[in-house]
Order: structure tokens, then C-alpha cells, then sequence
């Protein structure tokens, strides 16, 4: 299995960090098992809490882009991928109440990414962002 986040090449540092941080919470919460190793202590005793025990490339993309690879996991042909999306929306939301009442009175067609999260099968995460280089 494969985690990759692309996250708009154009944003803000501090728009890239918090993007990344979402997506980095959201992907831990449905795969903590999976993904976050156990807690470590150091030769004092010191507890080090478990980290992700997998690599996560941090991927460029634009905000089109973004958004073809979204709509792309709303059909059947990539059921194995989970996909975890970041919105505009969701940003500019204060409260999660407000971001569902708001999310959920659009069309897809009407919602654009800062970033988004795919987990899967390694050769169709590649397939899907194999042309996107690294965010620097």
C-alpha cells in the first residue's frame, strides 16, 4: 500500500503546512493501525510517541489537477483507493457544522482541492500521480 498527498503548488506556506496537517490527522484516524508505529523509549526512559512507520511523498499539483484526480475516486474504477480531500471550502469553514451544511448543499462540480490524500494498492496511487513531482 501507498499514501501520496498532493497539495496545490500555488498556496501559501502556511496554507501547504495546515493542508498537510489535515490531511496527515484525517488519513491517522481511518488507518492508525496501518500507518503510525508504536511509541518508542529512549535509552532515559524518555517516551517518544509512534510516528508514521510508512513514507508519505508530499506531491505538487495544481489546482485542476487536483481536482481531475478527485473526481477521478468518484467512480467504481478506483474503489480501492481511499481518498481524503482538503477543500476551499473546508478552509474557509470555521465550525465543522458550517463546512457540512456548506459542502453538502454543492455539486461536485462546484468544489475545488488545496490538497487531497490517496491510500492504495501502490501501482494505481503511481498510475494516478506518477506525473506530479515533489512540492518544494
Amino acid at each position: 500500500m501507498k499514501i501520496v498527498m498532493v497539495i496545490n503548488k500555488e498556496l501559501p506556506l502556511g496554507l501547504v503546512a495546515n493542508t498537510a496537517a489535515v490531511l496527515g490527522i484525517s488519513l491517522s484516524k481511518m488507518f492508525q493501525q496501518d500507518i503510525v508505529g508504536c511509541d518508542i523509549q529512549d535509552v532515559n526512559g524518555n517516551v517518544h510517541r509512534g510516528i508514521t512507520a510508512q513514507t508519505i511523498p508530499v506531491l505538487n499539483g495544481s489546482r485542476q489537477q487536483i481536482k481531475d484526480i478527485r473526481d477521478l475516486m468518484f467512480g467504481s474504477a478506483y474503489s480501492e483507493i481511499t481518498v481524503i480531500d482538503f477543500s476551499e471550502v473546508a478552509q474557509k469553514c470555521l465550525e465543522y457544522e458550517d463546512y457540512s451544511r456548506t459542502l453538502s448543499s454543492l455539486p461536485s462540480s462546484d468544489i475545488y482541492y488545496l490538497g487531497i490524500c490517496l491510500y492504495g494498492p501502490k501501482k494505481i496511487v503511481n498510475k494516478l500521480t506518477g506525473n506530479l513531482g515533489l512540492l518544494r
